[in-house]
């Protein structure tokens, strides 16, 4: 790598101002940034070595300042090109501003995360900085585990009701007419169930792509919250459980609630349903009004709805507590895929809420979430 020929000589390490960075830049100093950064002046010389960079590249600092750039971070891509020789940041174009962030090695094959920005004077003019940023490979490894984790569950998942699917519409298919009225019918109602599932597992999908992505859109309209109580208990009851495994507590005074309908009926069905499974006993719903605190620069109390969801089984290890609203955690082996609570979390914070977890009075799981009250902008 080489710098312009109008480049002055380089100075010493440890003389000029540029030598070392500044003891205290105004807000913020290099060392406090979480990232590697790595400054060259118009010569190619580094002038600029953080902590991070040290802790990432393992190279001490004062070794680093005053040495050529391209000796300092020795960089390759993956075919084992030299990335200095290739993008050539002082001879290239005169019009490049820098580089985007891509996957580079250091010696050894470690992997970073390396981005550049080469400063100039005047848009075309010679390059006076290459400022270099740094970042390790563990989170981006991280988020690749779990994007793989979570298709190898959701694949486990559906293959399951993908094949019967298929074994009783190819039954139907090729041996109609031996079957009674009966039995069609009993196959087609699986069907119709397995299908149910798989359209469930394709929701649940689409609920963490927007969630994780931050497009989770939140359509308010007035919700009858004890309303929407009531219809998922009579799912349960009507699906065999015994009407007295379940009760409802409803406090007066609950205030008008706006939010999403559906959304509440999935936080409503994922809680009922985790506590049905999950739990033992009589399972207790109980709505009560909440008060959140005053709201900043007012006299006026922020009010919303609280929801309680308690059984009466084992409960929650305290060790795990902290990690029942993560991805895939399950508290038992009796199935479903691990993101219902993670979705749940999500879908409560989305409408300005919280949602937490505990021990229940009677020692089972206990899920209380509180929303505001929300009323729209144009109402309010």
């Amino acid at each position: 790598m080489t710098a312009g020929t109008d480049s002055p000589a380089r100075s010493a390490p440890g003389h000029g101002a540029e030598a070392h960075p500044p003891a205290s830049w105004p807000g913020i100093g290099p060392d406090d940034l979480p990232d590697g950064l790595v400054v060259a002046d118009e010569s190619g010389t580094v002038v600029c070595f953080n902590a991070a960079a040290s802790r990432i590249t393992a190279l001490p600092a004062a070794e680093a300042i005053g040495l050529p750039l391209d000796r300092v971070l020795p960089l390759e891509d993956l075919k084992g090109h030299r990335w200095w020789s290739l993008t050539d940041p002082y001879g290239g174009l005169a019009t490049r501003r820098g580089q985007p962030e891509r996957n580079l090695l250091l010696p050894g094959g470690r992997e970073v995360l390396v981005s550049a920005r080469y400063v100039r004077e005047h848009p075309t003019g010679p390059v006076r900085r290459v400022v270099v940023s740094l970042r390790g490979t563990e989170a981006r490894r991280r988020s690749e585990r779990s994007n793989a984790e979570l298709i190898a569950t959701v694949a486990h998942e559906l293959r399951s009701p993908l094949t019967s699917v298929k074994g009783f519409t190819a039954t139907l298919l090729s041996k109609w007419e031996r079957f009674t009225d009966e039995q069609k019918r009993l196959m087609l109602e699986t069907v119709d169930a397995d299908a149910g599932r798989i359209k469930r597992l394709i929701a649940e999908l689409l609920d963490i792509s927007r969630i994780d992505s931050g497009r989770l859109e939140v359509r308010r309209q007035l919700v009858d919250i004890t309303a929407a109580v009531g219809r998922h208990v009579h799912v349960h009851t009507t699906g065999g459980q015994p009407p007295d495994r379940f009760f409802v507590r409803i406090r007066p005074g609950l205030p008008a609630l706006w939010a999403d309908p559906d959304k509440i009926d999935q936080i409503l069905g994922n809680l009922l349903e985790n506590a049905v499974r999950h739990g033992a006993g009589t399972v207790t719903i109980e709505v009560a009004p909440a008060h959140r605190g005053q709201r900043a620069g007012t006299g006026e109390t922020d009010e919303g709805t609280e929801v309680t969801v308690s059984d009466e089984g084992p409960g929650i290890p305290e060790a795990s507590m902290n990690r029942v609203f993560t991805r895939f955690w399950r508290g038992s082996k009796r199935g479903g895929t691990g993101l219902g609570l993670y979705i749940v979390k999500g879908l409560v914070e989305a409408h300005g809420g919280t949602i937490t977890v505990g021990r229940g009075p009677r020692g089972g799981a206990e899920f209380r979430f509180i929303l505001p009250v929300g009323v729209p902008a144009h109402l309010a």
